[in-house]
């Protein structure tokens, strides 16, 4: 893929650059948007590294798919661009941080302004065919994102993780729990979210955390 990551994410993940598996996902993905509709845009699919610096994350949301819908996917998990409607899984997100700490409904669904304060928007496959959703699965993302998910547990300090329903829980079993603080809810999709998701106060509960390690908490607003 023609696509560039940002320079620390780089230097921490080069080595994953050069593994059989990587090649091979590259020139799956390659002919997949040569021959059909793929989302995001292959200039976003590392979005949320190249907007939330390896040395900057501080909080890390685990996501699994991209968006399949037309227009909706922006690399960023969760995210949409300001000028598409809000999924419901981003609109019950919004709804517990309203609960939880205050602050007002966001009339949009970009969420670029949490990743350029350290949140990682990390989806576990970074790419998907229109319409279908876990097209991209077992293609190789996942070892790649794994492979980010333990350079942050095993060479940062004081990282929250913030895990929504059983696929990011069982992504983040490889997290430190030693030195890091591990949140676990449903997923907020409308399926789940009145299961635990709403009343879990992440969002409180993160910046408590990050304030206590002397780190500036997220504005979630």
């Amino acid at each position: 893929m023609s696509v560039r990551i940002e320079k620390s994410w780089q230097r921490v993940l080069a080595p994953e650059f050069d593994k059989p598996y990587f090649n091979e996902l590259t020139t799956y993905v390659k002919n997949d948007y040569a021959t059909t509709a793929v989302y995001p845009p292959p200039k976003e699919i590392l979005s949320a590294f190249n907007v939330c610096p390896f040395d900057q994350v501080k909080v890390v949301i685990l996501g699994q798919d991209p968006y399949h819908g037309a227009h909706q996917a922006n690399g960023l998990a969760f995210s949409v661009r300001s000028d598409i409607a809000i999924p419901p899984s981003l609109q019950n997100i919004y709804k517990e941080i309203h609960t939880d700490i205050g602050v007002p409904i966001p009339k949009n669904g970009d969420l670029s302004g949490w990743a350029r304060q350290g949140v990682l928007l990390l989806n576990a496959t970074l790419t998907v065919r229109a319409g279908s959703p876990g097209s991209h699965q077992n293609k190789g993302w996942e070892e790649f994102t794994s492979a980010a998910v333990q350079e942050l547990s095993d060479n940062r300090d004081h990282l929250v993780f913030l895990l929504w329903g059983s696929y990011a829980k069982q992504k983040g079993e490889i997290i430190d729990r030693s030195k890091h603080l591990v949140l676990v809810a449903p997923h907020p999709s409308p399926f789940s979210a009145d299961r635990g998701f709403f009343g879990c106060k992440h969002f409180s509960q993160a910046n408590a955390y990050l304030a206590k390690q002397g780190i500036k908490p997220i504005v979630w607003g």
